[in-house]
């Protein structure tokens, strides 16, 4: 879409459609060889581009010169957006573009484009805007008939074969007799997207007060599903993001209504079939309203922020089930989407062999073959009966009874419960591994390695497991040595990839991530990377407005501005977390009059929609209540900060040093014969205190509410 000075934002989470190939390095001479068709996808390394590599439809990637094609040949063209583990792009993919029939239609009246929505988010951004303009919803996969300026004049998902030939037949017709007409509304549409979402830019600041902030989660909880946890609908994610900001505005404020709600939830889709209770992980959403079907496909971003959450949730609750779970997703995670190296893949596919879901899904001969005698505990816990079947005779582990309800009922102890659960667990694991497994998409993404950091590093403080901060670095170390090309960060890497394109949000998650190494260490090296970075996007996305853009402008795509949350967090909010935390640590105002003037331009979107600004929620609950400052400084200075990160505190910055600093929080504070604990609030500090337990009587003289 050619827009000049355009802004874009994405408003509210899409309830995206339902949404295979591994990246082989194969010669190009050799795949077309084995091949009928082979188009110039081949030359790409887009696991979801080559899938297409060998359809009969001459598949362009994205560039300039096949605009340029097309305006010479006065064609139209067709993007059509999609990612490799998106089931209904699958479908199309076998319906449509391998149907030789579509194939010369769409060969002989357009030009037609691939786009990876993984690989180029910023494209996926701006034409999802427009879909979601004219059809009041979007997903995957996007299907757009566009101009040769790149503006469109038709959008939508998936089509059967035959309705995408009648749109096809439409379009190629009225193009040559009416170009026009055509012109006139792709130039409509254009400045109708301009004139809705060039708002966020021109926002009137409004600060944020505690009325307001309340007056966001009280919307919200107007769709709170009470019983099954999370939001009311007939489809369901789960948002670690939005639970996240809630869980802490519920301790910080002690709302037991808030508190719940999390705790429901979380309680509710780690016993649902949405979590794989033989693998481990969890699944992209739930195909209905009680997290008991998903669609089956495995995504990074949402396995490392659950990690993230689930290990925040432990440290308040203490739930064993919530370590158990942590531990069998990261597991998961190393086994099965990490490379040797150390990078982890970006989504294993939904599908095996065209089919939904058969790697996941047992019959019930065949689980009453393997879990033998114990067959009915078993299927009483995990709801194997017949009036829980869920299509063609396959059933989707889950859990919707109690343990102390299934221990009473069969008289047995919770000791011998548990063993024979890890039994089970062992034997289906087993039986599973002879199946074929789902294909991966082997993209290593910047910004959702950047989210499993975080992960890790939670799960560090939850647990004192070493070798989860042992991962985190290995995978910062990763990004380090693979995720940059000449100097310069990229957002996705594969093995000998050409793509140079890098937005705000590898900066801004990468630069978090840095920090949050940083306060695990206290090695400054991390620091000064975040800094960096911060530096390098803060320049590089910079806009007329005090928020960033989300991508570098080209003469086919506008520069966009994101605000909103989807299955990750805005990158604009996690710009403005990390500038209030470097803001606190080196007392550099302009950091912090930054975040507060960028929270100001969200605080009406939040009170008006905060499910749709979480990650915004999370700053706007540190910038409107009391935040505190926690520094350690002494020779034993880790040892304390693993004590008070193992416990759950809101509203703080909670750092250390074991070496004079001139860091403007440790600066004069060092003492080469004691360990000092400084509390500060709002710019006033109490005396130094040598135990954890003194600095949280500190806190609590201040005020802070969240201690259990």
């Amino acid at each position: 879409m050619k827009i000049k000075s355009v802004f874009f934002v994405l408003i509210g989470v899409l309830i995206l459609s339902s949404c295979k190939n591994q990246n082989k390095n194969i010669s190009d001479d050799a795949a077309i060889d084995n091949h009928e068709f082979t188009n110039d996808l081949i030359h790409e390394t887009s696991p979801y581009l080559l899938q297409h590599a060998h359809n009969p439809v001459d598949w362009n990637a994205w560039s300039d010169d096949v605009f340029k094609k097309a305006s010479e040949e006065n064609k139209l063209v067709i993007l059509s957006v999609g990612y490799s583990t998106c089931h209904w792009c699958h479908v199309m993919e076998e319906e449509s573009f391998e149907d030789t029939e579509v194939a010369k239609l769409m060969n002989d009246k357009f030009v037609s484009i691939k786009v990876d929505r993984e690989e180029r988010p910023d494209l996926d951004m701006v034409y999802q805007t427009a879909l979601q303009l004219v059809n009041g919803t979007g997903g995957w996969p996007m299907n757009a008939i566009i101009m040769p300026n790149g503006s469109p004049v038709f959008l939508g998902t998936y089509f059967e074969k035959e309705e995408w030939k009648n749109i096809l037949i439409k379009f190629s017709s009225e193009y040559e007799k009416n170009p026009e007409k055509m012109t006139e509304y792709a130039t409509m549409l254009a400045d109708g997207v301009q004139e809705v979402y060039e708002q966020p830019a021109k926002q009137s600041a409004n600060a944020i007060t505690p009325d307001k902030f309340v007056n966001g989660i009280t919307e919200w909880a107007t769709v709170w599903d009470k019983q099954w946890g999370g939001n009311l609908g007939q489809q369901k994610f789960i948002l670690p993001a939005n639970l996240t900001m809630l869980l802490d505005y519920a301790v910080l404020q002690q709302n037991s209504e808030a508190e719940n709600h999390v705790i429901n939830t979380l309680d509710k889709v780690i016993h649902g079939g949405i979590y794989d209770h033989v693998d481990g992980g969890f699944f992209r959403y739930s195909t209905d309203n009680t997290w008991k079907v998903p669609h089956f496909e495995k995504m990074l971003y949402d396995n490392a922020q659950l990690v993230y959450l689930l290990s925040k949730a432990y440290k308040l609750t203490e739930n064993k089930e919530y370590k158990t779970k942590v531990a069998e997703t990261l597991k998961f995670l190393k086994t099965e989407m990490r490379n040797e190296d150390g990078g982890y893949f970006s989504a294993m596919d939904a599908d095996t062999n065209g089919e939904e879901g058969v790697y996941y899904v047992w019959k019930k001969e065949e689980l009453q073959s393997l879990i033998g005698d114990d067959f009915e505990l078993f299927s009483k816990y995990f709801n194997i009966e017949d009036s829980q079947v869920w299509e063609d005779g396959n059933f989707v582990l889950n859990n919707t009874t109690s343990k102390g309800e299934i221990l009473k009922a069969f008289e047995i102890s919770e000791e011998a419960f548990d063993k024979k659960k890890e039994n089970w667990k062992s034997t289906l694991y087993q039986a599973r591994q002879k199946r074929e497994k789902p294909t991966k998409d082997f993209k290593i993404l910047t910004s959702w390695n950047a989210l499993l950091i975080d992960g890790l590093l939670e799960a560090y403080k939850a647990f004192g497991d070493e070798k989860y901060l042992t991962e985190a670095v290995s995978v910062f170390n990763y990004l380090n040595e693979y995720n940059f090309k000449d100097t310069q960060l990229v957002h996705s890497y594969t093995k000998d990839s050409k793509q140079k394109e890098v937005f705000l949000e590898d900066y801004a998650f990468l630069a978090k991530s840095a920090f949050a190494l940083y306060e695990v260490t206290l090695d400054v090296s991390y620091l000064q990377t975040s800094k960096e970075l911060m530096n390098i996007s803060s320049e590089k996305y910079k806009s007329n407005s005090e928020l960033f853009y989300y991508n570098i402008s080209s003469d086919l795509v506008p520069s966009i501005i994101n605000t909103s949350d989807g299955v990750v967090p805005s990158a604009n909010a996690i710009m403005a977390q990390n500038f209030l935390r470097i803001g606190h640590l080196e007392y550099n105002t302009d950091y912090l009059k930054k975040a507060a003037v960028m929270g100001s331009l969200i605080t009406e979107d939040f009170e008006s929609q905060a499910v749709s600004y979480g990650a915004w929620g999370s700053l706007l609950l540190q910038q409107v209540y009391p935040f505190y400052e926690i520094v350690v400084v002494g020779k034993d200075a880790k040892g304390m900060l693993s004590e008070i990160n193992s416990t759950y505190i809101v509203n703080s910055i909670i750092v250390g040093s074991t070496v004079e600093s001139d860091i403007s929080l440790f600066k004069d504070r060092f003492s080469e014969d004691e360990t000092f604990v400084y509390v500060c609030r709002n710019n006033t500090c109490k005396l130094p205190v040598k135990t954890v337990s003194g600095a949280y009587d500190q806190m609590k003289s201040f005020g802070y509410q969240g201690f259990k």
